[in-house]
């Protein structure tokens, strides 16, 4: 877990530097660029290691925030899901440079290298967390810097029509996850997914449906699952190459693996949750 912390601390700090030496805007660029790739470098590491690892690593710091933890746990699923956000992140960052090279408002590119940095740790983030109030702060702001990243060139119509679209279905979608941790919260006594686990199994049936629903409208949305997919042929084309490729890549398999994590909570599922899934994603594609 060492390389996933020190990742997003490259992320971090990458970030604060795309935005903070504000008289010289070049570096503010340059900054950001070189710790999105040392960032993602890293991260790949972190992911083939926690794929090909034998144990299960995981990082514990006290939070005084009500039900929450920074809990972060690197297992085969999280790995998984960490290669491609890595992987895609460091060839965005790459092609971006170049991309946007001779544009001509420097500043504005540091503030979005400045997102990009923010929605690559966000999504690591997301993929490792172990507790939902974590897992939600996270998902939340991935859904912010990627807002912002979509509507880089505010200054069209259509890319704050497009920008705006994306925030109301991305905040419909959370509302529903907000729900279900609720309800797995409330019968397990914690907000940390290896409660939720021990305790999902044991839902009443009704429940268990509304967990599952909930789980499915939640994570869709993200994912772009029809018919909740509104968002995502308005915000893609509007934002920028890199930004674009990254989100249509990864930032919408997000949706994918929080079903996988989460509807793994919910013990055995009954056959026909498997056939809403099979039907969704044959309609979807």
């Amino acid at each position: 877990m060492s390389l996933v912390v020190a990742s997003l601390a490259v992320f971090a700090v990458a970030a604060l530097f795309a935005v903070l030496p504000a008289h010289r805007p070049v570096w503010c660029v340059r900054g950001g660029i070189f710790g999105a790739c040392l960032g993602a470098a890293l991260g790949l590491l972190a992911a083939v290691q926690g794929l090909f690892g034998d144990s299960i690593e995981s990082v514990r710091i006290p939070w005084s925030v009500p039900g929450g933890e920074l809990h972060l746990a690197m297992d085969p699923l999280s790995a998984f899901f960490l290669l491609p956000i890595t992987g895609l992140g460091l060839l965005g960052a790459l092609y971006g440079a170049g991309y946007q090279r001779g544009t001509k408002d420097q500043k504005a590119l540091g503030v979005g290298w400045f997102h990009y940095n923010v929605l690559l740790a966000s999504m690591m983030t997301v993929v490792t967390a172990r507790n939902a109030i974590l897992f939600l702060i996270a998902w939340e702001v991935m859904a912010l810097s990627s807002f912002f990243l979509v509507t880089h060139e505010h200054d069209k119509p259509h890319v704050r029509k497009a920008g705006w679209i994306y925030m109301v279905a991305t905040h419909m979608g959370t509302a529903f996850l907000l729900a279900l941790f609720v309800i797995l919260g409330e019968k397990a006594g914690s907000y940390e997914f290896s409660a939720f686990a021990k305790a999902g199994g044991a839902l009443s049936p009704v429940l268990a449906v509304a967990a599952f629903s909930f789980a499915l409208i939640g994570f869709g949305t993200k994912a772009g699952f029809i018919p909740v997919h509104v968002w995502l042929p308005e915000a893609h084309p509007a934002a920028p190459s890199h930004v674009s490729a990254l989100m249509s890549g990864v930032m919408i398999k997000t949706g994918i693996y929080g079903l996988i994590r989460l509807l793994a909570c919910l013990g055995t599922p009954p056959a026909w949750w498997g056939g809403c899934l099979l039907a969704v994603g044959l309609l979807s594609g």
